[in-house]
């Protein structure tokens, strides 16, 4: 005899800005939608860009998601569903890691999309950890906006400030490896 048993797990879709890691977060979870399944969505309370509530790509396709202060709030809103979706896990606290594990355990399909990198290409906020618990990472790429060549940089045009800063093209940039350290080095002599 055979046990039905909810199995959960994490997903975590990756890369740099201008990548499409929302509009695949926002496709999966439109098609677990299409199959009846009960979703919830999150996204930081902090991210205001495109809207104050909903997950927007940047070509502005959109879902419904519920901003959030910290992480542990998550637990608390996401009620009886089979899908979580979290959007720029980059800005959440370290405890979202837990909070993920803890919706997957329960055997909930945890869906996280984010900044692998920061704009210095360091490892950003919580993602590390994310990566090294989620059972499938998808690394996405842009394509360089000096060469176009496969991007895997977020390209702060002005190399200074703190390491949040929300911005769009008047800020960031996608770019390749060569072209991306061409841009830091133009920045030191400015």
């Amino acid at each position: 005899m055979f046990r039905e048993e909810k199995r959960g797990w994490i997903e975590v879709i990756c890369g740099s800005m201008f990548s499409g890691k929302t509009e695949e977060l926002i496709r999966r979870m439109k098609r677990a939608q299409f199959a009846n399944l009960r979703v919830e969505i999150f996204k930081p309370a902090v991210d205001t860009r495109y809207d104050e509530v909903n997950v927007v790509s940047h070509d502005a396709n959109m879902i419904h998601s519920t901003p959030v202060e910290k992480s542990q709030n998550i637990l608390l809103l996401c009620g009886d569903v089979d899908v979580v979706g979290i959007d720029e896990a980059q800005f959440f606290d370290a405890d979202i890691v837990h909070v993920c594990q803890m919706l997957a355990n329960k055997g909930i399909r945890v869906i996280v999309a984010g900044l692998d990198t920061d704009f210095l290409a360091n490892p950003f906020g919580p993602m590390p950890q994310l990566l090294a618990v989620a059972e499938y990472i998808t690394k996405l790429h842009a394509i360089c906006m000096k060469c176009g060549g496969l991007a895997n940089h977020s390209f702060r045009k002005v190399n200074k400030g703190p390491q949040l800063v929300l911005g769009e093209k008047d800020l960031y940039e996608p770019r390749c490896r060569n072209c991306y350290n061409e841009g830091l080095r133009e920045n030191e002599t400015e």
